[in-house]
């Protein structure tokens, strides 16, 4: 599937900001692709689908995760988070789109996990960096992309968990693991 392809696909399923986000996210996606190694299409596709459920009715995303007996956890906790395992359901489904490596990435954007590969981290950071994102520390995070995509990371990790707390939110699991996974290996190294 090229690039064009995937984006008529998926803008159908978008508003239109998070359509110019999408743009965004796929263009900082090549570009820390090309910068540490990744692949740069399964980057960019990634890329393209991590919103592709962003929009699907909470129930409807709900009777997804129950049917298809994702971690029923995640029903704890807000639904902002359910969008990212629903669209790797989808995409799959859907889209057709079978490279385990993608769907991951699509899986694990908002969350994170233990096990982040190099795709998982991109996209990640990606979606947190891309130039239309403006709030508070996210330029220290687009700075520490361009030099080490791992430090990246654990500062969008830990931008993410403050804001959490002090909005007195749960804090999913796989995002504490995920932090915890990048400071040990960092000390290990």
């Amino acid at each position: 599937m090229n690039r064009h392809e995937a984006l008529e696909i998926v803008k159908k399923q978008l508003t239109e900001h998070r359509y110019e986000h999408t743009i965004g996210v796929m263009e900082t996606a090549i570009e820390l692709a090309r910068r540490y190694g990744e692949d740069e299409k399964k980057a960019e596709l990634a890329a393209i689908f991590h919103d592709y459920a962003k929009f699907r009715p909470k129930e409807e995303m709900k009777q997804i995760i129950l049917e298809q007996n994702m971690p029923k956890d995640l029903l704890s906790y807000h639904s902002e988070l359910w969008h990212a395992p629903v669209g790797a359901y989808l995409v799959r489904t859907e889209v057709g789109i079978e490279d385990e490596e993608i769907l991951n990435a699509i899986r694990y954007h908002t969350s994170g996990r233990a096990e982040m590969t190099l795709l998982d981290k991109i996209v990640y950071v990606a979606d947190y960096i891309e130039p239309g994102r403006i709030f508070p520390r996210v330029d220290e995070v687009r700075e520490l992309a361009r030099k080490d995509l791992d430090q990246a990371l654990i500062r969008a990790l830990q931008n993410t968990i403050q804001f959490l707390l002090k909005k007195n939110q749960p804090i999913y699991p796989d995002t504490i693991y995920t932090y915890n996974a990048l400071i040990i290996n960092k000390k290990g190294e």
